[in-house]
Order: C-alpha cells, then sequence, then structure tokens
C-alpha cells in the first residue's frame, strides 16, 4: 500500500512539473533561454553577464515580445533550416578582426576606404545580434543605451545608421547651428527638414534604390485586437534575426528595414555624438520599418530619412519611448 501511494504521488509531482515542449513560456523563461545564448555566442564575461541580465531584471517587459500573445510567423528552427538548406553562414573572420567582435560589420565609405580603414562598426542584426533569435523590443532607449554598454558598444549615431543602411559611411552631417536656443522639438524639426532635402534625391533601402515587397522581415500581422502599443493586446510578431539574407545593405548589414524599428542616438550638439567618444547622449530617434510594412507603409523609411520627434526624449531619459514593435541595435568603436 505504501508503494501504491508513494507511485501515485511522484506521477502527480510529475503532472504538476512538467508541461509540453510546446507550451508558451514566460517572458522570465523566455529572456532567461535567449540570455544564455547572448553570454554563448558573444563571449560575454561574468561582469558582462551580470550587468546584461540586471537590466532585464528590471523592466517587466524587455523581451521578444509578450509570449502570451506573440505570434511569430516563422520559428527558429525554421529560420536554421533555411540558412543550412541555402548553406548561409553569418560568420565573418575578416570582420570580426576588425571589429574585435561576432557579427558585426565595419563602418567606412568604399569609394575611398576599405573595410580595414574602418573606424566604428555596427551589429549585423537587430539586438541579440544572432541569426535566428527574434529581435529584443519593449526596450527603452535608456535601456537600449545601458545593454549596449554592458556589452562593450554603444548606441550608434544616427548617421551610422544611415551609412550602414545605404552602404556608405558619410561623415556627420548633423546641422547643430538649427538646434541652438530653440526647444528640443524645434531642433529636432530644423535639422530634420534640412537633412531630409540634402538626401531626398538619393532615397534607397539596404537592399537598393527602389522599395521592394518580399525582401525584408515585414509581411507579417498586427495582433487583430491590437489598437495601438498596449502590452496585451500588441504581440511582437517578429521574424527571426538574419531569416531574409537578401534583406542587407552592401556594407552586410541585415533587417534595417522590416522587424523591428530601432532606436539610436540623435545629437543636438556636438558633445551628445556617441561615435566621438562623448558620455552624453542626445535625443531619441527611431529609424527603419518594422514587421508590417509590406502591407501598410506606416511612414517613410528610407535609409537616410529621418523621423519627427515621435515621443521624443533624452535618450537616457527614465521614461524614453517603448513598445512592441522598437527594437535596436548597438554600434562600436574600432579598438575599443
Amino acid at each position: 500500500m505504501q508503494l501504491f501511494l508513494s507511485t501515485w504521488m511522484f506521477i502527480a509531482v510529475v503532472a504538476v512539473c512538467w508541461k509540453p515542449a510546446d507550451a508558451a513560456q514566460s517572458l522570465k523563461e523566455q529572456n532567461e533561454t535567449m540570455l544564455n545564448r547572448v553570454e554563448e555566442v558573444h563571449r560575454l564575461s561574468a561582469e558582462q553577464a551580470t550587468q546584461v541580465r540586471k537590466i532585464f531584471a528590471g523592466s517587466p517587459y524587455i523581451g521578444q515580445g509578450n509570449p502570451a500573445i506573440t505570434k511569430h510567423p516563422v520559428s527558429k528552427e525554421e529560420c536554421k533550416t533555411q540558412l543550412k538548406l541555402l548553406s548561409i553562414d553569418y560568420e565573418n573572420p575578416q570582420y570580426e578582426k576588425i571589429c574585435g567582435a561576432k557579427y558585426m560589420a565595419p563602418l567606412y565609405d568604399p569609394a575611398v576606404e576599405r573595410a580595414e580603414d574602418a573606424k566604428a562598426c555596427i551589429d549585423q542584426f537587430e539586438f541579440p545580434d544572432i541569426p535566428c533569435e527574434y529581435p529584443v523590443v519593449w526596450v527603452r532607449t535608456s535601456e537600449a543605451a545601458e545593454i549596449c554598454s554592458a556589452m562593450g558598444k554603444r548606441l550608434c549615431d544616427a548617421h551610422e545608421w544611415e551609412g550602414g543602411c545605404a552602404g556608405q559611411l558619410l561623415p556627420p552631417d548633423y546641422r547643430f547651428d538649427l538646434a541652438k536656443g530653440v526647444s528640443a522639438n524645434s531642433g529636432v524639426s530644423r535639422m530634420r527638414t534640412a537633412h531630409n532635402n540634402a538626401h531626398k534625391s538619393d532615397k534607397s533601402w539596404s537592399y537598393g534604390p527602389q522599395y521592394k515587397k518580399g525582401i525584408c522581415g515585414a509581411n507579417s500581422s498586427k495582433s487583430p485586437d491590437c489598437p495601438g502599443g498596449s502590452w496585451d493586446k500588441c504581440g511582437s510578431n517578429t521574424y527571426p534575426d538574419g531569416y531574409f539574407p537578401e534583406c542587407r545593405s552592401s556594407l552586410d548589414v541585415y533587417d534595417l528595414n522590416g522587424n523591428a524599428a530601432e532606436h539610436m542616438n540623435l545629437p543636438l550638439a556636438e558633445n551628445q555624438m556617441t561615435s566621438t567618444g562623448s558620455n552624453t547622449l542626445g535625443h531619441t530617434e527611431m529609424k527603419g520599418s518594422w514587421f508590417i510594412f509590406d502591407k501598410y507603409r506606416a511612414h517613410e523609411d528610407w535609409c537616410r530619412w529621418r523621423a519627427p520627434y515621435w515621443h521624443g526624449s533624452r535618450v537616457m531619459s527614465d521614461h524614453s519611448h517603448h513598445n512592441y514593435h522598437l527594437g535596436f541595435r548597438c554600434c562600436k568603436t574600432v579598438g575599443e
């Protein structure tokens, strides 16, 4: 009788603790799995891994989307299978030597420079910057900057993201004179107008001079009941990083169009440029399109296009914007 009861007690415990392999994970479980991959792939030190985990633990939202409602159109396993069938391997020893980090691409001007001349590099994929992982979203600009710093990198300046997308890093062209003595909103508006007018004749997307459907991760759908930016109703229905190998710039930067929009640093003064080593960051800038753009072009999104001051704030504001389709990628100064 005692053996019979013990057996049933064991079965009861297993029944409570066991769950099917395809059961939805909690956000905490998803993050732990993803962060283990980040630590392994990017070879983080124990201190770096602790810092990154602390940032994630400080938010009830940061991750790959609300797992209760997110429906990714492609699984991570399907992504791995496709890349294997296409014989695609994103590892690049030359780039890793130049950048001192995995899955980064040199930023330079091919008209006058070589990759080896690059002074900065950019993540090839949206964070976690690992092929076939989903982008991290629901991250504030301040948190993105802190994660980049913990990784030994930095948040990109707007012109660096634009150069990575257009396939040519140009010198900074920020019209700081237009931002002096006015509000941040007015300064961004003035600088944006001057910049967009200067580049409207050379519109391009990461893959070429014309917008094309089906090239990037932009054919997913919003959750049916998503009203705007609700955690409970808006799934982060993104594709895995690198699933669209043709969604790349000539500098080998991927997923700049589609998937997640991305946080950048927009300096309104020279001392707010991360690319010059400044620790004083500027204002928020959101780059690129996101996962519904083949179905609904919500706004302009060409490479050097700068957006209005949407949800604007200082980058390091505790209340900087976050939502279900907004992620980030990092840059790195070569040699640091």
